[in-house]
């Protein structure tokens, strides 16, 4: 089968698509024909090395597709059925072995590539508005990155609970899709500061809570954003690492709360991870929730794809097709 490897930590490049022997599921595991893989920025940093793994590897953290194949000691799962899994490397490939426990079944009526779409940024989006700082009526919220594939799903959900919602983007093609999604106020970063035009938009009083996943870029000034005891979530460093800071500005600042989350932590168990999946599914199903994918590469492609991602250019979810 075809699979992309990573011999070495680097730029695009080190993305290398190979011929690689079929793997065989062992006890738990199932192997599932990949229709769709999708793309995030956690694939990034393990390919650059922020992240740390054993070389070789193949990329990759999420995927739909077609149970082919199921080892032994595994109940709950047929060959046959229609899965998407988040948090199992490998799905770089045209086939990729997984644990059956993180495999979530996906409805008839939701499309594989959407399910891949949605799987990884979709529970994310739900952690964060629902456990990480959960959203209440008539919260105000500043979503960093609003026109990407996490930033679009959160904005919809957030809207749904209630709250206000000021997104930050860079072109006026991506504001219109938060606004689309349902942002009340966006904001053009790259015309004026996104600190000053929150405060304005805000009456000088600040956000209960920040949702920011670009990190070094914009970490200092989305503190100012947050009025006194409100909540930095720090999910993502798409502009590099935050530096150390002392968290005496924490208390300067209005007795700030910070928080860097993990999807790990808030899929503790598999009841957990069935209902934030079945969630998302029903909110698509009921046309709350509506997922965009922004362009599908060819898997051979991987390099091309992780460029637009660092570039910026996302305006939705990309996949790989195998």
């Amino acid at each position: 089968m075809k699979a992309i490897r990573v011999h070495q930590n680097g730029g695009p490049e080190v993305l290398s698509y190979e011929d690689v022997p079929l793997p065989e599921p062992g006890p738990g595991e199932v192997r599932v024909k990949i229709e769709a893989a999708g793309l995030n920025f956690v694939d990034v940093y393990k390919r650059k090395g922020l992240y740390k793994g054993s070389l070789p590897m193949t990329p990759g953290e999420e995927a739909a597709g077609v149970v082919d194949s199921v080892g032994p000691d595994v109940t709950d799962i047929q060959v046959g059925q229609r899965v998407a899994y988040a948090q199992s490397m490998g799905s770089y490939a045209e086939y990729a072995v997984v644990p059956a426990r993180t495999l979530v079944p996906v409805p008839d009526n939701v499309e594989l590539r959407d399910a891949a779409a949605v799987i990884l940024q979709g529970m994310t989006a739900h952690y964060l508005c629902y456990s990480t700082y959960p959203l209440r009526a008539g919260d105000t919220a500043l979503v960093h990155a609003a026109a990407g594939g996490v930033g679009l799903l959160l904005v919809q959900i957030a809207k749904g609970l209630g709250a206000r919602v000021i997104g930050t983007v860079s072109t006026e093609e991506k504001a219109q899709l938060a606004r689309e999604a349902g942002a009340d106020e966006v904001i053009l970063y790259t015309q004026v500061d996104f600190e000053t035009e929150t405060r304005r938009l805000t009456d000088g009083h600040g956000v209960e809570v920040v949702y920011d996943s670009v990190g070094k870029d914009t970490f200092d000034r989305s503190l100012n954003c947050l009025r006194p005891r409100g909540f930095m979530v720090l999910y993502g460093q798409s502009s590099g690492p935050v530096p150390p800071f002392d968290p005496q500005i924490l208390n300067a600042r209005g007795s700030l709360y910070l928080t860097r989350p993990s999807m790990g932590h808030y899929l503790a168990s598999r009841t957990e991870l069935l209902q934030r999946a079945g969630d998302l599914f029903q909110s698509m199903l009921d046309g709350n929730l509506q997922v965009r994918v922004d362009t599908a590469f060819p898997l051979a492609e991987a390099a091309e794809a992780h460029r637009y991602i660092e570039g910026r250019r996302t305006k939705g979810k990309v996949l790989l097709i195998p």
